[in-house]
């Protein structure tokens, strides 16, 4: 008994505390949203452009060294994939388009992009293709050059239409 009353009163005076310490957040380091959603949007926009003109030697500035991503490999996708097992050049994309639903900066070096693509290639016959997909990617942004980059990518078949 004498311990459970001695439990009560330390649990009292505990509780009843309002002197204690607050974590409150003081980093005076606020992100200019606009600025960094406009830099991301050009990494895109770059991205973009490198593969409509060729320029795949060009496409690793926009990707991490240490780039994941899992592409779709069903439906309108098959055809692109068993492609690739004998590509005829460096990248078999014609283009891509990118339509972000969604892009959110979780801090100054982290942001996510959720929305929808539409790659074009040119298949066996010589026949334009636009293939779509839905993705996920998380972007980190470099530290030398200041870059919005490819981190992580998950794409998939399934379209929010």
């Amino acid at each position: 008994m004498k311990n459970l009353v001695t439990a009560f009163i330390v649990f009292s005076l505990i509780s009843c505390d309002n002197n204690h310490k607050k974590i409150v957040n003081t980093d005076d380091n606020s992100i200019d949203v606009k600025n960094e959603l406009a830099s991301i949007e050009e990494t895109r926009n770059n991205f973009e452009m490198a593969i409509a003109e060729k320029r795949y030697e060009d496409l690793a500035k926009y990707a991490t060294e240490d780039l994941i991503s899992l592409t779709p490999i069903c439906g309108d996708w098959e055809e692109y994939k068993k492609m690739m097992k004998d590509p005829s050049g460096l990248f078999s994309y014609d283009s891509i388009r990118m339509k972000p639903g969604e892009t959110i900066l979780l801090n100054d070096s982290i942001a996510y992009d959720f929305g929808t693509s539409s790659s074009f290639y040119t298949n066996s016959q010589g026949k334009a293709v636009e293939i779509k997909a839905s993705f996920l990617a998380i972007l980190k942004k470099d530290k030398t050059d200041g870059v919005w980059k490819l981190h992580r990518e998950v794409a998939t078949t399934n379209t929010k239409d």
